[in-house]
């Protein structure tokens, strides 16, 4: 995930939902995103197998975010769906709203005599239906119900499907770019992992925190960033914590940090030593988490 890395290059990858090719842009890193070397990799491997990819990591590393740069570095429409616990896979390709047609009727409207009026596309609809190869997220599947995506199975498999109500065939006119990003609060079923490519984001380490920092604060200061840092990687080491912080808690955190001016000898003690560091609200979400931080830092106030 270097910011220095130029925008990707075009080369022939995937083909649409027929037998001829179509030239998929490659992705080569971008300004905005730091993207490792097995990110890329993974990226361009899940294009070449048309297989959509399934990005899994802890809440906070930039999962929903990728979609967005890769999309915007190949140029590519971006068609979210982001799945709640009450998703059905039904509402991603249409729903039939029949309370307005029968209200219509009641009223004597003259459109009800076509039901293609109450028909309403969802996002894997207007994906299929888009005139251009778009990029598709399908954002946190693993809220939704166990079945859901054992019920997107033959749809992303075969890139169509069935209205019964007007008895047409839905095809895909390109074969999308799809990502999928799960935070591994379900195991999701075996016979969709076998149709995906399987990328797991690993928690960034300091030298590429670094550069993920530099990327959206550029003019942080060394002495604070390098402060910050290892305060904040203190805390995610300590055992016990219900909820490590995040990159973008991090990011929230460091953010604080410049509008409020905070000196860099505010993180750590007069001797160095650990201690609760201004505004850690950013970085700790709960009474638990808190206490258990407190705790080691009376600890180890007390051995001085």
């Amino acid at each position: 995930m270097d910011p220095s890395w130029a925008r990707p290059t075009l080369t022939e990858t995937m083909s649409d939902t027929s037998s001829k090719t179509s030239a998929t842009p490659r992705f080569e890193g971008s300004e905005q995103y730091v993207a490792t070397d097995d990110l890329k990799l993974a990226i361009n491997a899940a294009a070449t197998l048309q297989r959509p990819l399934l990005i899994k990591g802890e809440p906070g590393t930039g999962k929903t975010m990728l979609a967005e740069e890769v999309a915007a570095a190949l140029g590519m429409p971006l068609l979210q769906w982001h799945i709640k616990s009450t998703t059905k896979a039904q509402q991603g390709l249409y729903e039939y709203d029949v309370v307005s047609r029968l209200r219509d009727s009641q009223l004597g409207d003259e459109k009800v005599k076509d039901i293609r009026n109450y028909i309403v596309k969802g996002v894997l609809w207007q994906t299929f239906e888009s005139d251009h190869p778009v990029m598709l997220l399908i954002d946190e599947i693993d809220k939704a119900d166990i079945e859901f995506p054992n019920d997107l199975l033959r749809e992303i498999d075969r890139m169509e499907f069935y209205v019964y109500e007007t008895r047409e065939l839905i095809k895909a006119r390109h074969r999308p770019l799809v990502v999928i990003t799960s935070n591994n609060e379900k195991e999701l079923p075996d016979a969709f992992l076998r149709r995906c490519f399987f990328h797991y984001i690993k928690f960034p380490d300091a030298d590429t925190m670094k550069r993920i920092v530099d990327v959206h604060f550029p003019a942080v200061k060394e002495k604070l960033m390098s402060a910050a840092l290892q305060s904040f990687f203190e805390i995610r080491a300590l055992p016990g914590l219900k909820k490590k912080p995040s990159t973008s808690e991090l990011l929230d955190w460091l953010k604080l940090l410049m509008a409020e001016d905070i000196p860099p000898e505010a993180m750590r003690g007069e001797d160095g030593k650990t201690i609760i560091p201004p505004l850690a609200g950013a970085l700790l979400k709960n009474e638990q988490d808190l206490h258990l931080f407190e705790r080691l830092v009376f600890m180890n106030l007390t051995n001085r």
